[in-house]
């Protein structure tokens, strides 16, 4: 009996021209399976350069919507800084929630590199659109990492307030009170609490995002997949990571305009770590 021959991957589909050196994990079920998550291929921390280096080429080829990203995040920084004024007991919560929905505000990126893996030249109104989508999935992934970040407000809230010996009027009493004051055990349990959230988070919104983007798959087995991803690769997932805090402390220590060319590049980068990290044989694109 004749045997049917495997589909070709189509590389106007894939969006990424071949690469040697990637080991990929064996599949354990059926794509079809909702909650088992997509195989993934091993790779190495050099390949965090090749993401870089085509992230940087998608902000050449298409400047103007991914560098609107960039100062809209900027802007984002400053009114949280704003907030922090008033409100000084609220800001160390304030801040990381607005860098917890990083992944899902970079949205337009994704689409914007999608779009240029394909050769189109997209722009504003492509990036608009792509918010526009009927994307239940990606959606409820916004919503579950913008509640992820209220929780944080909510906790390192109660901490500060609870555990300080009267409201910080200011930042600077805040930060002296912190630093040099008594509340050293307090910043550091807010920081180990704090570390915790970010792992999770970074688990389940790695590569979620581009992947709820560009495929039809579910919700569960997105975040599935993202935590199977970083699982597997620890070492260069690790250094991505570490790449993304770097980006995010030199873009705070520059008053927020870091933001404006590292919000971008990374999330122009991020669509092509989960083009070469996550297997996607089989599952049907979202938007042809």
């Amino acid at each position: 009996m004749a045997t049917r021959r495997a589909p070709r991957r189509s590389r106007v589909a894939d969006c990424t021209p071949p690469f040697r050196g990637f080991a990929m994990s064996r599949p354990t079920t059926s794509h079809r399976d909702h909650n088992t998550p997509l195989p993934v291929r091993s790779v190495g921390p050099g390949h965090v350069l090749r993401w870089l280096r085509l992230g940087w080429q998608d902000i050449v080829r298409a400047p103007v919507p991914s560098l609107l990203h960039g100062v809209l995040a900027a802007l984002g920084g400053w009114l949280t800084a704003g907030l922090s004024v008033h409100y000084p007991w609220l800001a160390p919560g304030a801040f990381s929630a607005f860098l917890l929905v990083g992944p899902i505000l970079c949205t337009g990126l994704y689409e914007l590199s999608r779009l240029l893996g394909r050769g189109l030249t997209p722009g504003v109104p492509e990036v608009l659109q792509a918010w526009r989508r009927d994307s239940r999935p990606l959606v409820r992934l916004g919503l579950v990492l913008a509640g992820a970040g209220a929780l944080w407000v909510l906790v390192s809230a109660a901490l500060f307030l609870v555990f300080l010996p009267e409201p910080p009027a200011t930042p600077r009493d805040f930060l002296r009170y912190v630093i040099v004051g008594q509340g050293e055990w307090l910043f550091t349990l807010w920081l180990v609490l704090g570390g915790l959230g970010a792992a999770v988070v970074y688990g389940i919104g790695a590569l979620s995002p581009p992947l709820l983007l560009g495929r039809k798959i579910g919700f569960r087995r997105s975040l599935l997949t993202s935590v199977r991803a970083v699982g597997d690769n620890p070492v260069a997932m690790g250094l991505w990571g570490s790449f993304i805090v770097a980006a995010i402390a030199v873009s705070l220590a520059t008053g927020m305009l870091g933001f404006v060319l590292f919000v971008p590049w990374i999330g122009h980068a991020t669509w092509h770590a989960y083009r070469d990290v996550v297997v996607t044989d089989g599952v049907p694109l979202r938007y042809e």
